[in-house]
């Protein structure tokens, strides 16, 4: 019975599409509304920055309530939060004191939903026979694929239907992601702790942190996942940007330089997912890394031609989308089944605390040094955290399980 495997994948397409169309949507609303990309990046920094929170605290709550129930808690209220902007919009009430506590509440609300599905994951798994490797491999593929629809088609949909019409379609997805996990996955009681004495939330939260520094392996894990994705987002946010305009390119080609990343991603975590099972774990992990991060940097920092840049992002992504399959299926393994919600909360959230940052440092970086001298420090430094796993005994435990 294949199912839950179904069901979890599809209402990740529609969760992660409608976030995506989100995170477009509203700066593009509030650049457009106002001209100040001050505002605008101040609206995305009240959804992002309670994201991370609520995703670190969310953890215990899922643990004692379910993953599925929150799961569809959370994206049925995320569908009523988004709708309020085209309501007050239209209503001529939307006002940037309104819309902040908006996105606030919605990334209050996105956090809890994201680790709910990721905790999900062993029990999808065991409801449908499915390799515990093919979940998280399936999962990171539409994850990527969600995100090059999402980000490729946002622009073209907006000037299509209008800004605010867009919000009402991602409420939309919301809320089939709920109703698809609600009616597609069996009801399932959340494992029993391994101590039974009753315990409070603040005592749920600690356990989940104490668990999660005890692991070597998920420490190594999210230290470096944590300095790349820092690193990533000043690419993403500033230093791709400010190369594309200096170059005297538009908007249009940075889009595309970004969907043919993410695109051939795609492809990666498809034929990971497939045979995810079979793979080196630290080999693949090692290798994917190397090959996604200074090539990437190397060939914007020299100028080089637009075909070998197109070349190397499609060999860049490719790799890529071996990584985030082999990490998923190493956190799941190692984390105890009573504990899956605190620590998958809690490591995510870790995952991303950086990643706020990261366009502050691109910008420090292209002000001191220029684009060219960015583009280097920044591919030196993603490259030095991509040996890490060769230097650090304890990602050679990856390949094996620990948890019960």
């Amino acid at each position: 019975m294949k199912r839950p495997f179904l069901a979890l994948a599809v209402a990740e397409l529609f969760s992660i599409s409608g976030s995506r169309l989100a995170g477009i949507a509203i700066p593009w609303l509030v650049l457009t509304t106002t001209g100040d990309p001050v505002l605008t990046g101040l609206v995305a920094l009240f959804e992002m920055m309670p994201y991370v929170l609520a995703k670190a605290l969310s953890g215990p709550l899922i643990d004692r309530l379910g993953q599925r129930r929150i799961a569809v808690v959370c994206d049925t209220l995320s569908a009523v939060v988004i709708v309020m902007v085209p309501l007050f919009h239209a209503l001529d009430l939307l006002t940037l004191p309104v819309l902040l506590p908006i996105v606030l509440v919605l990334g209050c609300l996105r956090g809890p939903s994201d680790a709910a599905k990721m905790a999900m994951s062993p029990v999808v798994a065991e409801l449908s026979g499915v390799p515990l490797e093919r979940v998280a491999g399936v999962t990171a593929t539409i994850e990527r694929f969600a995100t090059t629809v999402g980000l490729a088609a946002s622009g073209l949909v907006i000037a299509l239907v209008g800004t605010t019409e867009v919000l009402v379609l991602n409420a939309a997805t919301f809320l089939l992601a709920a109703l698809i996990i609600h009616f597609g996955i069996p009801s399932f009681a959340p494992p029993a702790p391994r101590d039974a004495k009753p315990s409070t939330y603040w005592q749920d939260l600690r356990a989940g942190w104490d668990f999660l520094r005890s692991d070597s392996v998920l420490v190594a894990l999210m230290v470096m996942i944590a300095v790349t994705n820092l690193l990533d987002q000043a690419y993403g946010a500033v230093l791709a940007p400010v190369w594309v305009k200096e170059h005297g390119y538009g908007p249009e080609l940075l889009g595309l330089l970004f969907a043919v990343f993410t695109g051939a991603s795609v492809a990666g975590a498809g034929i990971a997912a497939a045979i995810a099972e079979r793979l080196p774990r630290l080999l693949v992990y090692t290798a994917a890394f190397i090959i996604t991060g200074l090539p990437r940097f190397f060939i914007f920092a020299v100028d080089a031609p637009l075909w070998s840049i197109f070349a190397v992002l499609v060999v860049g992504g490719f790799a890529c989308g071996f990584i985030n399959p082999i990490i998923g299926v190493v956190m799941i393994e190692r984390i105890p089944r009573d504990m899956i919600g605190r620590a998958t909360a809690l490591s995510g959230a870790i995952f991303w605390v950086l990643i706020p940052f990261g366009g502050v440092l691109g910008g420090a970086l292209i002000a001191a040094f220029g684009i060219s001298a960015a583009m280097w420090i920044v591919g030196i430094a993603y490259f030095a955290a991509t040996l890490i796993p060769l230097v650090d005994p304890n990602f050679r435990r990856m390949n094996r399980a620990i948890a019960a």
